[in-house]
């Protein structure tokens, strides 16, 4: 079936795309991997060249180009290199972070942190998680209280992507225990303010080169100039950003998905299991038979997705049942395909194995499985 998400415009910036990562990420993201950390420099290369942020006003640096096609061809093309620390670090700066600077800043706010962005400069990273409280953001418990011209935070992050490397942090914290949904207000809080620690590098399973970390608030000292929006409107604020969140998640599930079937099917070409390829045994052909079919479902989903979000209208039940379901597909089918490679499956020098570490996470992260069933169930009941 031919996919018509694309116009010729998209097909030249993929083209871009691809020189710019075979360039500047491919030769490095091995040794990012061993290291643990991605080189910042290439943020600022990747926004010159039009990688990220390109939703930035002119006035500010941007592009000013709104439409969420561009960041499919990206995550399509960083699937395509298996480059995905570096393309969930992107993913971090243009699905969450830059969309709250976009919506919630003043002029004053704009000005100070949206040229930084936009050149690469300024690495952003969003706090919700807490030891105690996930998917539940009712259950934060960092804290904020005004005095004067300061907001005072006190509280502990945990699981923070980009936590180390980040220069703003935008932190959800409580300023209202009497004012239940409306006691929450989200804060900005830069790198070098009194009272902001930064814990350990946090051991992950996948996903080596990108820093995930504790974060720590200890009467950290924020400016009243720093409140993002309204006092008190936080957590809604949190809410009506998870669309464009979930969304990133199922783009990068369904580009990766589709990127390691791809590779199996080469595998599965070459591959000699008693004188003859693998796709001569019938369930083999079945295995990806079934696996294409799948993927090909999904992608229509993830298209008609897209295509809502730039009109507006993609909703945050129709997001959570893509970021649910892709992302159990993704999962599905590189335990398929890592089967289908054997032994060689195991090892790391094959994509399909880093693959299968470094999307794992992809179920739980931007609201679990069981709590987009949930959500998706609650809207169904209530019908």
């Amino acid at each position: 079936m031919e996919r018509t998400l694309y116009t010729a415009d998209h097909t030249a910036y993929r083209e871009t795309v691809r020189e710019f990562l075979a360039r500047e990420v491919v030769p490095h993201q091995h040794d990012w991997d061993r290291d643990r950390w991605i080189d910042r420099a290439v943020f600022a290369r990747a926004a010159k060249a039009g990688i990220y942020a390109l939703q930035i006003d002119e006035q500010y640096g941007g592009a000013g180009e709104s439409d969420y096609r561009y960041r499919m061809v990206v995550c399509e093309e960083v699937s395509r290199i298996n480059a995905l620390s570096f393309g969930l670090t992107v993913s971090l700066q243009d699905d969450l972070v830059l969309h709250y600077l976009l919506d919630l800043t003043n002029d004053e706010q704009k000005q100070r942190w949206l040229p930084g962005f936009a050149a690469g400069e300024i690495i952003g990273a969003l706090a919700m998680t807490e030891p105690g409280a996930g998917s539940d953001l009712r259950g934060i418990r960092t804290t904020a209280r005004r005095e004067g011209d300061t907001w005072i935070l006190n509280g502990q992050k945990t699981f923070i992507s980009s936590g180390i490397m980040s220069d703003l942090v935008v932190v959800a914290a409580r300023t209202d225990p009497e004012a239940g949904s409306r006691g929450f207000s989200l804060f900005v809080v830069e790198r070098d303010t009194p009272g902001f620690e930064r814990g350990r590098k946090l051991d992950k399973i996948g996903l080596p080169a990108q820093d995930t970390a504790e974060l720590y608030f200890r009467d950290a000292e924020v400016p009243a100039t720093n409140l993002l929006g309204e006092a008190g409107m936080g957590l809604p604020y949190l809410m009506s950003h998870l669309p464009r969140e979930r969304l990133g998640v199922s783009a990068k599930a369904i580009a990766t998905t589709r990127a390691i079937f791809s590779s199996t099917v080469d595998y599965c070409r070459q591959r000699q299991a008693f004188g003859k390829p693998l796709t001569d045994k019938q369930h083999i052909r079945f295995e990806l038979a079934e696996m294409s079919t799948e993927i090909d479902i999904a992608e229509s989903y993830v298209d008609r997705s897209v295509l809502a979000y730039n009109a507006g209208t993609l909703s945050a039940i129709d997001a959570a049942k893509g970021k649910w379901y892709v992302s159990e597909l993704q999962k599905r089918v590189i335990d398929r395909c890592l089967q289908l490679h054997g032994g060689y499956g195991y090892m790391t020098e094959y994509p399909v194995a880093r693959a299968y570490l470094d999307t794992r996470i992809q179920t739980i992260y931007g609201g679990t499985t069981e709590i987009m069933k949930e959500i998706i169930g609650r809207d169904i009941a209530a019908c």
